[in-house]
């Protein structure tokens, strides 16, 4: 594959992971612009786009950020990590987007040397929805979560993608769970549909049920009700094994 100089940045900074299996570790976090995606309930609508400039926190937690241009080197990045990398203080590096997918070539050049500077595992979180750009990135990721995309919450259906890609990660030997958000207008048999579909390649595989988190009171995807949540988590465990159900956590921290 053509290596790629540049990339698009939105940010780096360090914080607590608030979702998923990872949730309440300490990670760096890189923040990759641009996505192909336009789920209705996205908090971060900001990324979806390339932007001409990039934030990178000084000191690891701060929030005393500094602004660059885009797009970046990987010489860059490579320092703003080693200045966040603290000795003791992570537990991984995240790289999140936007799709941090769509920059599966400066990826491939990226993460065998972050791995040899910082010696932290790597984890990424994606839509599982472009498993070809997946496939050269497998050897050098440790976790993976992956959003299986609810068309009745998301408006997006990407079915045979997120089949593929959690294909491709199970017989990797990655670390890998899926991320389903719901909402009070989850349709049931979507939630089957993907619990079926991580069933047929592993029971064992963990799937989170996160209530989205509106964006205000009017916004048209509003979190289900308890009831709902009850409901959906005791049914699925007949089909997988792990269901659990955890909001995004970073939000009650105030790190937004």
């Amino acid at each position: 594959m053509k290596t790629v100089s540049t990339v698009n940045l939105v940010e780096i900074f360090s914080a607590i992971q608030g979702e998923g299996l990872n949730v309440g570790t300490r990670q760096i976090f890189i923040r990759f612009g641009g996505c192909d995606l336009r789920c209705h309930f996205c908090d971060s609508a900001h990324t979806w786009t390339p932007k001409s400039s990039c934030q990178i926190e000084k000191t690891p937690g701060c929030r005393d950020f500094t602004q660059y241009q885009n797009p970046v080197t990987l010489s860059q990045i490579l320092e703003w990590v080693e200045e966040q990398d603290q000795p003791g203080i992570h537990d991984s590096i995240s790289l999140t987007g936007g799709e941090p997918l769509l920059q599966v070539a400066f990826l491939q050049d990226l993460l065998p040397l972050l791995r040899q500077q910082t010696l932290l595992p790597i984890y990424l979180e994606t839509g599982g929805h472009h498993p070809e750009a997946l496939v050269p990135l497998l050897p050098y990721l440790d976790s993976v979560g992956m959003d299986l995309k609810l068309p009745s919450v998301s408006g997006e259906t990407h079915w045979p993608q997120h089949r593929q890609s959690l294909e491709l990660c199970y017989q990797a030997n990655i670390d890998v769970f899926c991320k389903l958000i719901i909402s009070e207008q989850t349709d049931w048999i979507e939630l089957v549909k993907a619990a079926q579909l991580v069933a047929d390649i592993s029971p064992t595989v963990t799937i989170f049920l996160q209530p989205v988190t509106p964006l205000s009171a009017q916004h048209p995807v509003q979190p289900p009700t308890p009831n709902q949540v009850l409901t959906w988590q005791g049914k699925l465990k007949q089909i997988c094994r792990h269901i659990r159900v955890v909001p995004q956590t970073h939000k009650f921290l105030g790190q937004l």
